[in-house]
């Protein structure tokens, strides 16, 4: 089975921002609020879309221990160090 790469064009906003093609979204389910992670290789940016798809595929990989805390007490710390990040890059 041969793979067929297909490539295209995007350009950066003043505020670094950049549209991805719609034949990428599509193709990797990117929806509106959709966020990535990005990642600085030897290579470039590799920027990875965290979607649905990708969170039940990598459901059951990571195992809690019976002592930690509810996976809610510690989604909501990571959210709050996440908004205080935002914070500080905005000022």
């Amino acid at each position: 089975m041969s793979t067929i790469t297909k490539i295209d064009s995007v350009w950066f906003t003043t505020k670094g921002q950049v549209v991805i093609p719609a034949w990428l979204r599509k193709q990797f389910q990117i929806e509106d609020g959709t966020k990535a992670m990005v990642q600085a290789t030897s290579e470039g940016i590799l920027l990875k879309p965290v979607t649905a798809a990708l969170i039940r595929q990598g459901r059951g990989i990571l195992k809690r221990k019976p002592d930690n805390k509810p996976l809610g007490e510690e989604w909501a710390k990571q959210k709050k160090q996440e908004k205080e990040l935002e914070e500080r890059h905005a000022r």
